[in-house]
């Protein structure tokens, strides 16, 4: 998909495989501005046709801003690289500032409704 925000400005990169909703694919992937800074993003792709994006948050749903993701090895990173669905709930497991492993948590349903709000 082309770069189309600010945040994703340098270059968009992949991220854990996508997970199967009863919406479509849900893609987790990881992007970086002109002042490299690694944020995380979110999109909905067709489940029959994965190249159809369905909806796509112009914001990050994450981006460094605890100590740990701000200064390490490489400082200002978040880079998702795994995702799982527990119940309800999407846990997401990412490096932060190359020096760490982290995880953020989200309910399902909440994530997919938000990103309906960006349908294309």
């Amino acid at each position: 998909r082309k770069r189309e925000y600010v945040w994703e400005e340098k270059k968009i990169g992949s991220g854990p495989p996508p997970l199967k909703t009863d919406r479509g694919w849900l893609l987790i992937y990881h992007a970086v501005d002109r002042k490299s800074i690694y944020r995380t993003g979110v999109a909905l792709l067709d489940l029959d046709e994965p190249s159809t994006v369905i909806a796509r948050s112009p914001y990050p749903i994450l981006e460094p801003e605890e100590n740990y993701e701000k200064y390490g090895d490489v400082n200002n990173v978040v880079f998702p690289e795994g995702a799982v669905v527990r119940g309800d709930d999407l846990f997401v497991y990412y490096g932060s500032a190359d020096k760490y492993c982290s995880l953020a948590t989200i309910n399902l349903t909440d994530l997919l409704d938000y990103l309906m709000g960006f349908k294309h």
